[in-house]
């Protein structure tokens, strides 16, 4: 092995440090988020704390919410105070909210639970995202941010299991306190091992701390960036609408908003809608343990793809994909052949998202990534407030089955935004030859 590649060889262990770190958070992200969803059948049997179908569609609108602001607010302060704060105070934001989900003696406490958890979720996964994006491989890009979104799906998993295995012995408010968990394993260990970004350390001058962690992990340190984006945390911001450049994040917000739409919408009523047509308790949450794991799969073949042909390209073509399935979901087939439409639908639905995100990244320069990331996620979550409430009230009012309608054609709206931003920036890339792609776009 020649010593010019051993600092970039080693180097790589820092990388897979931090990958492996942010994937836990984001596990744990995933079970707090999908865990309402999962025991919402029963809470809506038992009528647990007065709960009716609309108002279930309002407490998953509440989360939701939560992580409206979570988003939008994060690319900020991540800039201001650093990645690896921000996730331990998201993670611990969460884990507590659950706390007080698992307490709650009344519907008003118990949404003021879920708002919470959404400021703490809505935070992390931007994060996150921007943390790996600053540790991956120029080439990689895409797949070390789909790498990382596994963990969201593994964690939805873990919630129907969990679902599955506390509700009937103990009862619904023992999930939530399993979602306290992060508070004491993943919380410690982040303070303990995760490294802050170089990026920021550089950004913020702290060169002391950034020599010291390079040379721990031999890694090079980079390049100090323009001064205005460590002196004003609103440049990055006001960088993301600079000239032109408006009618390119505006794209990104409306395919996200699409996107965030349909991915909470399903994820709070699949189990639900799947039960309205005639599944039976055990095999809706079983839906959500396929839909994951296609999600899983998703997110790794999408990042493949998408460092190879363009995260852009991919991301519309599986929202298209998502379209059909959702609407397939409609129709009552066999058992057999709803798990496999469910599978595949997981696995376009999810990593098409995803990969918004990482076109944003790729899109973006590390002085604004966390911000351009962050607000992309945020004005989506506006669609993430409108689809558990949209699913609340067409079941409200006898018309569930009009809800894998409503999410297909919320992909469809994503598909062609996230095409047109595509094709624009096909266009300018060859005026813009300075910018930084983490991964390949379209």
């Amino acid at each position: 092995m020649s010593s010019s590649l051993a600092p970039a060889i080693r180097g790589s262990r820092m990388a897979m440090l931090v990958i492996a770190l942010c994937w836990l958070v984001v596990l744990f992200d995933g079970l707090d988020m999908f865990i309402y969803g999962s025991v919402l059948p029963h809470m809506l049997e038992q009528h647990a704390l007065g709960l009716e179908p609309s108002m279930a569609g309002d407490l998953g609108s509440y989360a939701t919410f939560g992580m409206l602001v979570g988003a939008l607010s994060s690319g900020t302060l991540t800039d201001l105070i650093g990645r690896k704060k921000m996730i331990m105070s998201c993670t611990a934001l969460f884990s507590l909210a659950s706390a007080l989900c698992a307490a709650a003696s009344t519907v008003t406490v118990f949404g003021l639970g879920r708002t919470l958890a959404g400021l703490g979720l809505g935070g992390l996964l931007p994060t996150a995202i921007t943390m790996v994006s600053d540790y991956a491989p120029r080439t990689r890009g895409a797949f070390v941010i789909g790498t990382l979104m596994t963990a969201h799906h593994v964690g939805g998993i873990l919630s129907a299991y969990v679902a599955l295995w506390i509700v009937e012995p103990l009862g619904w408010r023992a999930t939530f306190w399993v979602c306290v968990v992060p508070l004491v394993i993943a919380v410690p260990l982040v303070a303990r091992c995760l490294p802050e970004s170089l990026s920021f350390l550089v950004a913020k001058g702290r060169t002391t701390e950034a020599h010291d962690l390079a040379a721990r992990y031999n890694v090079e340190i980079p390049a100090a960036k323009d001064p205005r984006a460590a002196g004003d945390r609103w440049y990055a911001l006001a960088q993301l609408f600079r000239g032109r450049e408006w009618i390119q994040t505006l794209m990104f917000w409306l395919a996200s908003f699409g996107g965030l739409l349909l991915v909470y919408g399903v994820a709070t009523w699949l189990p639900t809608m799947m039960r309205n047509e005639g599944y039976q308790l055990g095999s809706s949450l079983n839906f959500v343990v396929v839909f994951n794991l296609g999600g899983i799969v998703g997110m790794l073949v999408a990042g493949r793809c998408a460092d190879r042909f363009g995260a852009a390209r991919i991301s519309a073509i599986w929202f298209l994909m998502t379209a059909v399935g959702v609407y397939l979901l409609s129709v009552h087939m066999p058992l057999g052949l709803t798990f496999a439409v469910v599978f595949v639908t997981g696995l376009f639905l999810n990593s098409a998202q995803t990969m918004i995100y990482a076109t944003v990244a790729g899109y973006s320069g590390s002085a604004n990534r966390a911000t351009a990331v962050g607000w992309t996620s945020g004005m989506g979550r506006f669609g993430a407030v409108f689809g558990p409430w949209l699913g609340g009230q067409l079941l409200a009012n006898g018309a569930a089955n009009w809800g894998f309608t409503a999410f297909a054609l919320s992909a469809v709206f994503s598909t062609v935004f996230i095409t047109l931003a595509g094709l624009r920036m096909s266009r300018r890339r060859p005026q813009q030859p300075a910018a930084r792609s983490v991964t390949a776009t379209a």
